[in-house]
């Protein structure tokens, strides 16, 4: 029933829904948005690290409409994770940090706390209105340099927020994980948590997972880095279904 659930709702319209002109302007008003941050920073402070979203932009305005549609679902609360590659920019055009809190962060004008670690790594949380009037709570864990640990950090989390709600259904908090080409398949803790998946003590009732495919692992070969065809190909275990996106057509 899942898989035909899918098939009629991307063959429908051979994968090239079909937006009113509002979507599409405000679309293009993220993208633009994502794509002005990175610029930003690049020409004012040149040579410093930054893990910038280039090339992946398109990740933002996902983001938001994941936000969007889960606040339609009645979700009260995401909790992320990600890595360093497009922190930056998903706290400030996702979580709505303030971009002068940033840049004086960068500018060495305001101490950071980051848990003894790197200022690309912090956290942050906010509320959220979604464009039909829904409250979602977003919560962007901070992050180890064992870039994949954080993600049995936030299953735990999100596991601990919905029984404190009384959430059996587990449809209150949602898990959503970003990860980097190389690491999902690379680090075996990611595999560790698929394979709790449905474990009574650990599920969580599912997970969003968006893999960031910009090649910037440490080899660009795929069959130099992991042994399946697809660096997503660990998420078969428990027949997760799998989208590949094309980061270039927003759309």
């Amino acid at each position: 029933a899942e898989k035909q659930w899918f098939q009629q709702r991307l063959e429908s319209v051979r994968s090239k829904p079909v937006y009113d002109a509002e979507t599409r302007k405000h679309v293009l008003q993220r993208l633009t948005a994502a794509e002005g941050l990175e610029r930003h920073l690049d020409s004012k402070y040149p040579g410093t690290k930054r893990f910038g979203l280039e090339g992946a932009e398109s990740l933002i305005p996902m983001l938001d409409g994941l936000i969007e549609r889960v606040g339609e679902y009645g979700a009260k609360e995401i909790v992320l994770a990600m890595a360093h590659r497009g922190r930056l920019n998903v706290l400030v055009n996702v979580l709505g940090k303030s971009p002068a809190d940033l840049f004086a962060e960068f500018e060495g004008k305001r101490h950071v706390d980051t848990s003894g670690d790197v200022k690309y790594h912090q956290g942050y949380s906010n509320d959220r209105r979604t464009s039909h009037g829904h409250q979602v709570h977003l919560t962007l864990a901070p992050n180890p340099s064992h870039l994949e640990f954080v993600t049995s950090v936030v299953l735990g989390r999100c596991r601990a927020k919905q029984r404190l709600m009384n959430d059996v259904q587990r449809e209150q908090v949602i898990p959503l994980i970003i990860h980097g080409d190389a690491a999902f398949p690379g680090q075996g803790i990611v595999a560790e948590c698929f394979n709790m998946m449905r474990l009574d003590g650990y599920t969580v009732g599912g997970t969003m997972h968006v893999v960031i495919n910009n090649q910037v692992g440490f080899t660009t070969e795929p069959r130099d880095a992991f042994s399946g065809l697809y660096c997503t190909d660990i998420a078969k275990m428990i027949d997760a279904p799998i989208f590949h996106v094309n980061g270039d057509d927003p759309e």
